[in-house]
């Protein structure tokens, strides 16, 4: 879990579904099945910029999510977005056949601990979630997380766009980002703790959170890296990735290569 600008190993895990659809049609009707993703461009950026990702979809948590403590120290930074407790605790062999498992999430809190990096980036499914079934506030990684989560439905839709204030611009979990950023539609409601950093918030909600634990690093964004809560013009933002990447790189305690250092200080 040592890790270089260059080398960084990301674990992203979440942003897929499958959507079951009945079209109607008078008095005939039919039924049709898509799978998406929604972390494309995201997972792009992250490419671009030179991260070494693997990508476990919500579907294939049981099989190819980390069980050991082995298998998890092979990255530096785990991701998760958009995908709930429930997936991590109730594995198949749980779920459908009454069989022990590792606890995956507290894999990860075991993982922060000894020095992983651990960022989860808000949606329908993140901390609490829609209808509280993200739960993540029941979880393990409650504790190692950098915010404290409601114990109810925890959106805020805001359709009229939520302008993000930038509290901490100097932080370097933002790089070289500057401090305007476009709106959002939306976030998860969380409560810093007292010890963590709020980066960037909306009105009095935090919206980038930083902290540690033990000897690792963890990250709260609130609001998503798509759409909706994320519009078009989130993504477009000529800064998009580069704000990823730093938060990336701190929560993964990297070094900096020099030559971006020196770009910083304006040479």
């Amino acid at each position: 879990m040592t890790a270089t600008d260059s080398s960084i190993k990301v674990l992203f895990v979440g942003e897929s579904w499958i959507k079951h659809t009945i079209h109607m049609k008078g008095f005939d009707q039919f039924h049709s099945t898509e799978y998406e993703e929604g972390a494309g461009f995201f997972l792009s950026c992250l490419d671009d910029a030179g991260f070494d990702v693997s990508y476990v979809r919500g579907h294939e948590i049981t099989l190819k999510f980390p069980r050991t403590a082995e298998e998890i120290d092979a990255y530096d930074v785990v991701i998760i977005s958009d995908i709930g407790s429930n997936s991590f605790l109730l594995p198949d062999e749980t779920f459908l056949r009454s069989e022990k498992s590792p606890n995956r999430l507290g894999l990860v809190a075991d993982y922060v601990q000894r020095g992983g990096g651990l960022l989860m980036i808000g949606g329908y499914l993140s901390f609490t979630g829609i209808d509280g079934k993200g739960r993540f506030g029941m979880s393990p990684l409650a504790e190692p997380l950098p915010v404290t989560m409601l114990t109810h439905d925890d959106r805020i839709e805001m359709s009229e766009g939520a302008e993000v204030e930038v509290c901490d611009p100097n932080h370097p979990a933002l790089g070289n980002t500057p401090a305007e950023w476009p709106h959002l539609l939306g976030y998860n409601k969380l409560i810093a703790k007292p010890d963590a950093t709020v980066i960037a918030r909306v009105g009095g909600d935090p919206m980038l959170v930083v902290g540690n634990y033990g000897s690792g690093r963890t990250a709260a964004f609130a609001s998503d890296l798509a759409p909706h809560w994320a519009p078009q013009e989130f993504l477009d933002w000529p800064h998009y990735g580069e704000l990823w990447k730093a938060i990336l790189e701190w929560t993964a305690q990297a070094q900096v290569a020099p030559v971006l250092a020196v770009h910083a200080s304006g040479a």
